[in-house]
């Protein structure tokens, strides 16, 4: 997690899309689609790497000369974001990180301090919203959800987007151990690492402690002390959501978010 973070934010964000922006995929194409980003940000691409076409990436960019709307498709010069498109944020929720499209959220919610409404599953965030019983300035906890509580890491997307649907992507904001989509839109934050199902501190917050999120300084806090958290992680119970055959498999190997949620299946017997 760490290491893509460092890669993108070198990288500038030179354009975005529909949901998070007026412009569609059609609107991309006309205005000089693929090559026409990887020629803005060339000077960060290796003119070596081999392309499936059989050219070099270099040879491919010498010959582009498809005219750019640098409205749509800005310059590194003028970026929409200089210092990439995600952020990874770290703190006591989420010590080994966690990940928000900031590309996606508003700029009036790149901080955002709220007290925690905690569920521990997607659904009972669905009934929540369904019943419109979120209250404007919240942060909502998503936990049990994460790759091995899932198993699997459901995606939020459909959350995510009552969430704007109902209007509060400007005052709430969505915290879980699950994922989201590349299509997401609003400020919400997956991947919390260490999840839930093995102790995280995702699963300490109680409702009311209040979280600050802080995206230029790539923080996030959960209010309460070390020790706090301590105790009340040894009381913590998970969900009844037993896993089967391969999904038990799964759960009881995979690996965490923060390096990558690879299995490796193996024969215990063997």
């Amino acid at each position: 997690m760490g290491a893509f973070d460092e890669i993108q934010r070198h990288v500038p964000c030179i354009a975005k899309f529909k949901p998070s922006s007026k412009y569609n995929m059609h609107d991309y194409f006309k205005a000089g689609g693929v090559g026409a980003t990887l020629k803005a940000i060339e000077k960060f691409l290796d003119p070596d790497a081999k392309l499936a076409v059989g050219q070099t990436m270099g040879e491919f960019l010498a010959g582009f000369n498809r005219k750019v709307n640098p409205e749509i498709i800005h310059s590194v010069d003028d970026p929409l974001y200089p210092d990439g498109c995600y952020a990874v944020l770290y703190g006591n929720l989420a010590p080994k990180g966690c990940i928000v499209k900031k590309s996606g959220v508003e700029p009036v919610m790149f901080h955002h301090r709220g007290p925690a409404v905690c569920f521990d599953s997607e659904d009972q965030l669905r009934s929540a919203m369904a019943d419109k019983k979120i209250v404007p300035g919240s942060v909502l906890v998503i936990r049990y959800e994460g790759p091995k509580g899932g198993p699997g890491m459901r995606e939020m997307s459909i959350p995510a987007a009552m969430l704007v649907g109902m209007g509060l992507h400007t005052s709430c904001a969505m915290v879980t151990d699950g994922r989201y989509s590349g299509a997401t839109r609003g400020p919400c934050i997956g991947h919390v690492s260490p999840e839930a199902w093995e102790g995280g501190p995702i699963a300490a917050v109680q409702d009311g402690d209040m979280i600050e999120i802080d995206l230029d300084k790539r923080t996030i806090h959960l209010e309460v002390s070390d020790e706090e958290i301590e105790e009340r992680l040894k009381h913590a119970v998970r969900p009844h959501h037993p896993a089967r055959g391969v999904l038990g498999a799964y759960r009881a190997t995979v690996e965490g978010v923060d390096r990558g949620c690879t299995w490796l299946y193996h024969d215990s017997e063997k």
